[in-house]
């Protein structure tokens, strides 16, 4: 289920990036701070287990900055 709200979340950020550049900023660093405070907490766990629990919040948060940095390239690229 987590797997789909990222999924929602990136879309939504590529396409807010794309048509409001300069108001997906705020969206897009909330969101990454979000799973920041996921990836810290996970990463408090001992040993392996904490890179365990963490890897998913900081890979969904990369996704995040991905997909909003794609929808700004893609509209500085556009014709008009």
């Amino acid at each position: 289920m987590m797997v789909v709200g990222i999924i929602a979340v990136c879309i939504v950020i590529g396409l807010l990036a794309f048509f409001v550049p300069r108001l997906s900023r705020h969206p897009q660093n909330g969101t990454q701070r979000t799973l920041g405070l996921g990836s810290r907490a996970g990463s408090k766990a001992p040993g392996p287990l904490g890179r365990l629990l963490s890897k998913p919040f900081s890979s969904s948060s990369r996704a995040v900055g991905r997909s909003g940095s794609a929808g700004r390239r893609a509209r500085g690229k556009m014709p008009f």
